[in-house]
């Protein structure tokens, strides 16, 4: 679908909540993970609902990531997380 959703390491990051980088087609934007909401950046209706359907079956797994990755020390960890279909 030429969506790209990633999480990375931030700690002490401008964001401070379970956030999702999402990019379009050029297009960037931030969605929480808690609530599935676009925070920041502007995106297509139609790609913007498929980011959010996509959070709402994947919950579980994103939060778990996030908790994986924003680990204060050691090397962090993550796994890959099943693609909308």
């Amino acid at each position: 679908m030429g969506i790209v959703i990633y999480m990375y390491r931030e700690i002490g990051g401008k964001h401070h909540f379970p956030h999702v980088h999402v990019d379009y087609s050029g297009r960037k934007a931030v969605f929480n993970i808690a609530t599935a909401e676009l925070m920041e950046g502007n995106f297509p209706r139609r790609e913007k609902k498929l980011v959010e359907a996509w959070i709402e079956l994947r919950k579980t797994e994103l939060h778990t990531n996030w908790n994986k990755l924003n680990v204060p020390t050691g090397t962090p960890s993550f796994f890959k997380i099943e693609p909308l279909k």
